[in-house]
């Protein structure tokens, strides 16, 4: 990314006043870069840095418009000095303010059983939130992150991928699966026009809330990382509580479409594939992340 520490402080100082005494880099996420920092005043904040756009600073607004309307769940950022969302860093990077807050997150994968009840109520509430928010907060389009790159790579089966370690391994499993990916773009095709007549029902959406976006402080659980929410079918989140990878189906008690959740547990398997086949097609070297990527290929396919 290229941001210094000098960067950083500057745009503290400018946005929020604050005069940062430590900053502590903090390799936690994917696709964002995070920093705790302590100010002069002994405070401390959770510091992230993404890629400035109108989404980011609408689904920001959106998670500060939701703690305002009274969900305290919700982790929001801190208004800057001018009462905006981000403040922008050189390169087409913003840098957003939060609250760095005494808790232990989960990890990624299926909610404890004993949990379920809990969260299901806690998305619930947001759902129920959406009038507050509904010309605020991005709309989801239902469209396939990455899919562009995947049907390329699945068009480019026959000759030797050159791009890295991993490029043949990979190309030498989606070769073997190739007419099982197809299919699944065919049901993920067939699931979305579905879906997409169901817009009146639409709600807002955390969309990623596993165990990994769950705080858990003393004064109760908190839903982290906001840059995916969305106005889209209630299914977005609940599809985690009631057949994430992995885990034994749960009945909610809710009138939930089994079309979207369907889409939504399609869309996650799809979206990952393109990801990691991204990432193995492209340039790499042999490092640790490239070869997680293709353990992880190798699991969804194999």
């Amino acid at each position: 990314m290229g941001l210094d520490e000098g960067d950083l402080s500057a745009a503290l100082a400018a946005g929020w006043a604050i005069e940062a005494a430590a900053i502590d880099y903090l390799p936690v996420g994917a696709g964002s870069f995070h920093w705790s920092v302590t100010d002069d005043h002994g405070r401390s904040w959770f510091v992230k840095v993404d890629r400035d756009g109108p989404d980011l600073r609408r689904s920001f607004a959106t998670a500060l418009a939701l703690h305002r309307a009274g969900l305290d769940v919700v982790v929001a950022p801190v208004p800057t000095l001018d009462d905006a969302i981000v403040h922008p860093l050189p390169r087409g990077y913003a840098v957003t303010v939060f609250p760095l807050l005494d808790g232990t997150p989960g990890d990624f994968g299926p909610h404890h059983p004993e949990d379920i009840p809990e969260i299901s109520g806690i998305l619930t509430a947001l759902h129920r939130a959406t009038p507050a928010v509904a010309d605020l907060a991005p709309r989801t389009d239902l469209r396939l992150p990455g899919r562009h790159d995947l049907e390329a790579a699945l068009s480019d089966l026959d000759r030797p991928w050159t791009s890295g370690p991993h490029a043949e391994p990979a190309r030498a499993l989606l070769h073997r699966h190739a007419t099982r990916i197809q299919d699944w773009l065919a049901e993920f095709d067939r699931l979305t026009e579905a879906v997409r007549a169901t817009t009146p029902t639409w709600v807002v959406t955390h969309g990623e809330p596993h165990p990994g976006n769950v705080l858990r402080t003393p004064a109760g659980p908190r839903l982290i990382d906001w840059t995916t929410v969305r106005i889209a079918p209630p299914e977005r989140d609940f599809w985690m509580l009631t057949t994430m990878l992995g885990a034994e189906p749960v009945d909610l008690g809710l009138p939930l479409s089994p079309t979207a959740t369907a889409l939504y547990r399609r869309a996650w398997i799809l979206a990952d594939v393109a990801a990691f086949t991204t990432d193995l097609r492209t340039p790499h070297r042999d490092d640790a992340d490239t070869a997680a990527a293709l353990t992880y290929l190798t699991g969804y396919l194999d």
